[in-house]
């Protein structure tokens, strides 16, 4: 690690009586964890929505459930509020082109995209891993609200998951067997 590295590692911001860490500092740190990239899914007077997320998680195995977090800006997120289901699309790795659609802005995100209905939810062809979830529980996580889902269908294909590191994606591979 070079001095500059050292130097940007110990930036912090007083806020009130305590030291906090850098937005940009944390952005830097965020940047090295390798994350799963997926599409949150939900439909709505029969019309699709969905935005590209990273921030997801396994959160519970009896009851099956996951969650998911959504900024607060979201257009998706105020639709989900009111249908209180969402699908979460684990993307391939093949599929970057559909998180960098998913991730604008817009209203005709779905257009020329092959997708079907799964549980009442739109599902994207070629995704490696499906979840449909009925939402349980919105918690509050600063800029962003995060969705607490009951899964009620899933269902995964054997093929390598679209990743996010360092500001581009990529897929993870095993470097060594596992006994």
């Amino acid at each position: 690690m070079n001095t500059d590295d050292l130097s940007s590692a110990a930036r912090r911001h007083r806020d009130g009586d305590r030291d906090r860490v850098s937005g940009e500092l944390f952005r830097r740190v965020m940047g090295v964890v390798c994350t799963p990239v997926s599409v949150v899914t939900t439909c709505a007077d029969a019309r699709p929505y969905g935005t590209t997320v990273s921030a997801f998680s396994a959160l519970s195995l009896e009851p099956p459930m996951v969650l998911v977090a959504l900024d607060r800006g979201s257009s998706l997120l105020s639709v989900l509020r009111r249908t209180r289901r969402f699908g979460l699309n684990v993307l391939s790795a093949d599929q970057g082109d559909l998180a960098t659609r998913f991730a604008r802005k817009g209203a005709d995100k779905f257009e020329g995209v092959r997708w079907r209905n799964d549980s009442e939810l739109p599902r994207l062809a070629g995704v490696t891993g499906w979840l449909a979830c009925e939402v349980t529980r919105f918690v509050d996580g600063g800029d962003h609200l995060v969705a607490m889902g009951s899964v009620v269908s899933a269902d995964c294909q054997d093929a390598a998951p679209l990743t996010y590191h360092r500001r581009g994606y990529g897929t993870h591979r095993v470097l060594t067997a596992s006994r």
